[in-house]
C-alpha cells in the first residue's frame, strides 16, 4: 500500500510540479537551505503525558507550536495557508483531515486568518463543506504549499509576494470551476463584509473583524457571476468559473490592503501582474535562501540541521508589513498617513519575543528592526506610550537593547521620552503604576481559595517586569547622558527585593497592607493572580538585570545553587494543569516564556556544565517531538520558542536583553557561520564533544569569561569552543 501511495506522490510531482528548489538570479543554485525547512514543525498535537507533564483533559489540545504551514515571505502581510478549523491558534491542525479553507493572514495565534476562499464543484452547502485531504499529497516549502483537494480532484498550490497572494487550481476536466469566499468566517468575529465583481475577470471587497482588510483579486478566466448561498446561519459567496473555458487551470491573483481596495488593487498591479507563478514561487524561495545563508552551519544530525533551519524560518514570519506598496497604512488612530522614510508594522509579540527573537531579528534584518522601532515610536506619539503587548512593559527593553547594540537611524530620543511616560504616567502601557512607584511593588488583593484561572494584578510578574523594564531606561538614560533618570531609574530596578520572600525562598505576593498572600503554595500555576502564566518557582529567578544581587537575597551562591537544583529536579505535579504551561525539567518549563533563561543561571555560580546539560535535554528531547517528530513542547508565540532553539544550537544565548553581552555555549554544531549585514563573518568552531567549557579562544586570544559582546560579533573573527568533559 506505502508503495501505491509512493507511486501517487511521484505522479502528482510530474503533472502538477510540487514546491521548487531555489535557483539564484544567475542560474546557479544556491545552498539549498530552504530544504532543510519543514513548515509542518509545529502543526502536529503534543499527546504523550510523559513529555507534557500531566494527562490533558478529554478533548483538550495542548499548545505544541501552533504554526502553520503555508506560503509567506519574510514579514510580509500575506501568509496564505490552509484552514482545518477556526479559532484553533494557526487554524491548521496536523491531525485533522479535513480542509475548510485558505486563509490570507496568520500568526500562530487566536486572531487572524482572514479572507477564507476554497476551490470547489458541484453543489455546496453553506454549512458544511471542504475537503479531505492526506498528508501523502501535501508538501510545502518555504513560500510554497501544496495540496490535492481529494473530494473536489482539484489539485492547489499557493505562493506569495509581500501584499499579495497567488493560487492555483488545477481542476478536473468536464466539471463547474468554483472558487467560494466564505467572509463570515475568521479566527476574530467578522462585524461585516463585502464581496461584488469588478469586471469580466476580477473581483473586490473587504472583511471587517475590528480592523478591515480589504482584497483585490483577477482571474485568468472570465467570471460568469458571483452568487450568495445561504442557509439561515451561514452565508458564502460563490465565484462562478466561465464554464465555455476549457482551460483546466484558474489561476487567482489577490492583493491585500489594511488601507483600501484601491491600495490592495496597486499592490497587486505593482507585485504580480503579468508574472507566473513559478517566477513568483522561485522568487520567494530565494528570499528566504538569502535570509537562511546569514547563519551556516556544518556537522549535526539531518534532525538537527532541519529543527535549525525551520526555527530560524519561524523566528522571521512575524512582526508584519501593513504599510501598501506606495507607503500608505493606518495608523493606530485609524487615520491614512503615507510614509516616505519606512515600512510601518504590526505590534511584536513584545512579551513573547522581547527575551532572544527581536535581538536575532535585529542581527539579520536592521532595517526590518529599525522600521518595527518606528512603528512603535509612530504610536506612542498619536497615543502618548510606547505600547506593550499582552504583559510587561518589554517595548523599553527592546528599544534600548537595539539602541546599545548599535542600532541607528530612529528618533532615540523621543522613544526615550514616551518611555519615561510609560514608566510614570498612568492610564497608559503599565497598570497599577501609581502604586508601583509609590510602594516599590504591586500588590495582589486577597482572594480566598485562588484557582488557575483567577484574574487579578499579577502582582509579582508586574513588579518584576516593571523592574526589569526600569533597568532598561536606566541604561538608555545613561547613554544618553542622562544623570538623573540613570540615578532614579537604576534605584527603581532594584524593586524585585520588595516580592522576594526570605522565609520561603520564592518571590511572592504582598497585599496592599504590605502582608504576605496566605496561603501560598509555589507550585500552583496561575493565568494572572500572582504570577503570569506561571507559578513562584516559573517566577522567583527573573531578575536578569541583577543575578548578584538575587543571590544575596538568598544568603550565597550555594544556597542559590541548591535552590536551582530544587528547580530542575523537583518533579511537576501532574494535578496542576494549565494549558499553555507544559514540558517540564523539574519545576521549569520549556512550554512558556517566562523561565526560558533560567538554565543559564548556573553560569553565575561557576557550574556551566549544569547549564549545558539542561539545555542538551531539552534541545534532544522537546524540539521535533511526537509521532511525525512534528510537534514543539509549547506554543511557538511568534517565533520565540523557535529563537531560543536557533541561539543554543549556535552556541551563544542573550541571558539579559537589555545588555549586550551573550553567554557562550556548547554549540549542537561543529563549526557556524553567521554574517550580519555589513559585518566580517563571525565563525563559532565547537573542539569536543562534552558540556564542560574548558577555555574559549577569539581570535586565538584566550576569553576570561564565558561572555561575548555584541561589538565583538559584529567585528567578525573566530570564537573556538574547547568542551571536552561530560
Amino acid at each position: 500500500m506505502s508503495g501505491i501511495k509512493n507511486l501517487l506522490y511521484f505522479v502528482l510531482k510530474i503533472l502538477f510540479g510540487l514546491c521548487a528548489i531555489p535557483v539564484l538570479c544567475n542560474g546557479q543554485t544556491s545552498l539549498n537551505l530552504t530544504n532543510y525547512v519543514n513548515p509542518f514543525i509545529g502543526t502536529a498535537p503534543l499527546t504523550n503525558p510523559e513529555i507534557i507533564g500531566y494527562t490533558p483533559p478529554e478533548g483538550w489540545r495542548v499548545w505544541a507550536g501552533l504554526t502553520y504551514p503555508g506560503a509567506a515571505l519574510p514579514n510580509g502581510m500575506v501568509q496564505l495557508s490552509p484552514v482545518t478549523k477556526f479559532g484553533s491558534g494557526s487554524g491548521y491542525q496536523y491531525e485533522d483531515s479535513v480542509i475548510i479553507a485558505f486563509t490570507h493572514t496568520n500568526k500562530g495565534q487566536w486572531n487572524l486568518c482572514n479572507i477564507p476562499v476554497l476551490p470547489v464543484t458541484g453543489n455546496v452547502n453553506p454549512e458544511h463543506f471542504g475537503s479531505h485531504y492526506d498528508h501523502d499529497s501535501e508538501t510545502a516549502h518555504p513560500g510554497c504549499y501544496q495540496v490535492f483537494l481529494k473530494d473536489y480532484n482539484i489539485n492547489v498550490k499557493l505562493t506569495v509576494t509581500p501584499h499579495c497572494g497567488f493560487h492555483l487550481y488545477h481542476f478536473p476536466k468536464g466539471v463547474d470551476k468554483e472558487i467560494v469566499f466564505d467572509l463570515e468566517k475568521a479566527n476574530n468575529h467578522v462585524k461585516n463584509w463585502n464581496i461584488h465583481q469588478d469586471g469580466v475577470r476580477a473581483i473586490s471587497g473587504y472583511q471587517n473583524t475590528g480592523q478591515t482588510i480589504y482584497f483585490y483579486a483577477t482571474f485568468n478566466q472570465d467570471i460568469s457571476d458571483i452568487n450568495q448561498l445561504s442557509n439561515g446561519n451561514d452565508t458564502i459567496s460563490i465565484v462562478h468559473i466561465n464554464s465555455d473555458d476549457p482551460d483546466q487551470t484558474v489561476e487567482m491573483r489577490i492583493g491585500l490592503s489594511f488601507v483600501s481596495t484601491e491600495n490592495a488593487k496597486e499592490n497587486l498591479q505593482r507585485e504580480v501582474s503579468g508574472r507566473s507563478f513559478e517566477n513568483i514561487e522561485r522568487k520567494a524561495s530565494q528570499t528566504w535562501e538569502k535570509l537562511l545563508e546569514h547563519i551556516q552551519v556544518s556537522g549535526g544530525t539531518l534532525k538537527e540541521r532541519k529543527l535549525f533551519y525551520t526555527s530560524l524560518y519561524r523566528a522571521f514570519l512575524w512582526p508584519e508589513l501593513r504599510s501598501d506598496a506606495n507607503g500608505e497604512y493606518r495608523d493606530v488612530k485609524g487615520n491614512v498617513i503615507r510614509s516616505v522614510n519606512f515600512n510601518y508594522y504590526t505590534l511584536p509579540s513584545l512579551w513573547d519575543t522581547y527575551r532572544n527573537k527581536l535581538i536575532l531579528m535585529q542581527m539579520l534584518e536592521p532595517e526590518v528592526t529599525r522600521d518595527v522601532i518606528k512603528s512603535l515610536i509612530d504610536r506612542g506619539e498619536k497615543t502618548g506610550f510606547i505600547p506593550t503587548f499582552f504583559f510587561g512593559d518589554p517595548a523599553c527593553v527592546f528599544i534600548e537593547g537595539a539602541y546599545l547594540r548599535g542600532l541607528r537611524g530612529f528618533n532615540v530620543k523621543e522613544a526615550y521620552r514616551l518611555m519615561i511616560n510609560n514608566a510614570t504616567l498612568a492610564g497608559g502601557t503599565r497598570p497599577y503604576i501609581e502604586e508601583y512607584m509609590k510602594k516599590g511593588y504591586v500588590s495582589t488583593p486577597e482572594v480566598e481559595h485562588p484557582r488557575v484561572e483567577t484574574k487579578a494584578k499579577a502582582g509579582v510578574a508586574s513588579t518584576l517586569e516593571y523592574a526589569y523594564a526600569d533597568y532598561a531606561i536606566a541604561r538608555l538614560a545613561k547613554a544618553l547622558g542622562d544623570g538623573y533618570g540613570f540615578k532614579r531609574f537604576m534605584k527603581r530596578s532594584e524593586n524585585y527585593k520588595n516580592v522576594f520572600d526570605p522565609t520561603t525562598g520564592f518571590m511572592r505576593g504582598r497585599l496592599a497592607n504590605g502582608k504576605w498572600v496566605t496561603p501560598f503554595n509555589p507550585q500552583q500555576p496561575y493565568y494572572e493572580y500572582m504570577y503570569r502564566e506561571a507559578n513562584a518557582w516559573q517566577s522567583t529567578f527573573y531578575v536578569p538585570q541583577d543575578v548578584q544581587g538575587l543571590i544575596d537575597l538568598f544568603g550565597s551562591k550555594k544556597r542559590f545553587e541548591a535552590k536551582l537544583d530544587s528547580l530542575f529536579s523537583l518533579h511537576w505535579d501532574p494535578g496542576y494543569i494549565a494549558r499553555n504551561i507544559s514540558c517540564f525539567v523539574g519545576q521549569y518549563c520549556q512550554g512558556n516564556q517566562p523561565d526560558h533563561n533560567f538554565p543559564f543561571l548556573y553560569y553565575f555560580v561557576g557550574e556551566q556544565q549544569k547549564t549545558q546539560k539542561i539545555l542538551n535535554c531539552i534541545m534532544t528531547n522537546l524540539y521535533g517531538i511526537g509521532k511525525q517528530g512534528l510537534a514543539l513542547p509549547g506554543m511557538d508565540d511568534a517565533g520565540e520558542m523557535s529563537s531560543w532553539y536557533v541561539f543554543n544550537a549556535m552556541g551563544f544565548y542573550p541571558f539579559s536583553p537589555a545588555d549586550t553581552y551573550y553567554l557562550v555555549t556548547v554549540p549542537v554544531f561543529d563549526k557556524v557561520k553567521l554574517k550580519l549585514k555589513g559585518h566580517p563573518s563571525f565563525v563559532i568552531k565547537r573542539q569536543g564533544g562534552g558540556t564542560k567549557i574548558e577555555g574559549i579562544t577569539l581570535n586565538g586570544e584566550k576569553l576570561k569569561s564565558l561572555r561575548i559582546y555584541h561589538r565583538q560579533i559584529e567585528r567578525g573573527g573566530l570564537l573556538r569552543i574547547e568542551a571536552y568533559s561530560f
